[in-house]
């Protein structure tokens, strides 16, 4: 059998959870969304549902996945919904809706709803993706109520650059969302992952901890809580041929690499179609035989090259850790140029195993 495999700390996740509840003294929504960034929605919320206050995902399809897990704590329907007949499965399962466009007030003032739901209202505070204008934001929330169809609204926003600590926007979203909501009583909700771990200014009822869940951190420098965070997927592989090449030799497609002296070179199996970053440079750190090494060459569709040349214990069948409690996601993330969301929402192929549940 390939020895490809993603191993899954629940324990970890739990932790990374607990943070954020400790440092910001709100309820706090797991963000679930792509298959929890890759880590297994249905796995994870099991892992969490006894003390989270609920799930967030983007779409009712991920919603609907965990009401046939058994998943009963409430859901966020992130996008809200898509089609007005949405709204129907919206009530069956009691999910909650975002509500950030024009034509979802609409749609929910003219359905038949069999009771009413709970609507976070989202502002475009100047991310300027989706969100209301803040024009129509009190307006919007009058009409909700004033429907009969909504029993609950959470007022919210999103961030555009609140992994950027030293920029000024989030603080100017702020007060874009503060003029908005002035004289509506409402709970809100604003702070993300790197509000959560970086802006304890910033107000919020509940937050929405995403990437923060999995252990790894928003943000390019160092920051005292993220460093608290626990990384929960290990990537691992093993070495599957090992070589023993002399200087001026070429490694990979591409020849990307020569070697400048005599090195041993292990070959593993993982490669770009497991979701490795193909654009990983040499010199993206690996920890093979529990010792620190790098990456080599050009990463293949299913393998990719170490440096064994200083690591003699390491050898055929080695287990080589491409990412982990060792080699964080986000320094392989920096490396080849992205960020570690995408590297654990591109995982694909490879078996996942959890312990700590």
């Amino acid at each position: 059998m390939r020895p490809a495999r993603a191993l899954i700390d629940l324990q970890a996740l739990r932790h990374n959870y607990q943070i954020a509840r400790e440092v910001t003294g709100a309820k706090a929504l797991a963000v679930i969304k792509a298959d929890a960034y890759g880590h297994g929605a249905v796995r994870c919320a099991q892992a969490l549902e006894a003390e989270a206050d609920g799930f967030a995902v983007a779409c009712i399809e991920e919603a609907l996945e965990l009401r046939a897990a058994g998943i009963r704590a409430p859901v966020l329907l992130l996008e809200g919904f898509f089609e007005a007949d949405e709204l129907s499965l919206i009530v069956e399962h009691d999910f909650w809706c975002v509500v950030h466009s024009l034509w979802q007030l609409e749609a929910i003032e003219k359905a038949a709803l069999n009771k009413p739901i709970t609507v976070w209202l989202k502002l475009d505070s100047g991310m300027h993706r989706v969100g209301l204008h803040p024009k129509d934001y009190q307006t919007a929330y009058q009409r909700l109520l004033a429907s009969g169809k909504v029993v609950k609204i959470v007022l919210m926003s999103h961030f555009a650059r609140a992994d950027e600590l030293n920029s000024q926007a989030s603080a100017e979203q702020v007060a874009v969302f503060e003029a908005a909501r002035q004289g509506l009583s409402a709970e809100v909700s604003l702070r993300n992952s790197p509000a959560v771990l970086g802006w304890p200014q910033v107000p919020s009822d509940w937050v929405r901890p995403g990437i923060m869940l999995y252990g790894a951190t928003p943000f390019e420098e160092a920051n005292a809580v993220a460093s608290r965070l626990q990384p929960v997927m290990t990537l691992e592989s093993k070495v599957i041929s090992v070589r023993e090449l002399p200087a001026g030799e070429p490694i990979g497609y591409g020849a990307k690499f020569i070697t400048q002296k005599p090195m041993r070179v292990g070959v593993v199996a993982l490669g770009y179609a497991d979701g490795y970053p193909r654009l990983a440079p040499t010199g993206t750190p690996v920890l093979v035989a529990g010792q620190r090494s790098q990456l080599i060459g050009r990463v293949s569709m299913d393998m990719l090259c170490i440096d064994l040349t200083d690591v003699p214990q390491a050898g055929l069948g080695s287990t080589v850790e491409l990412w982990g409690k060792n080699i964080l996601a986000s320094d392989v993330a920096i490396a080849a140029g992205t960020i570690p969301y995408q590297i654990f929402c591109n995982l694909r192929r490879v078996p996942m195993l959890y312990s700590g549940a």
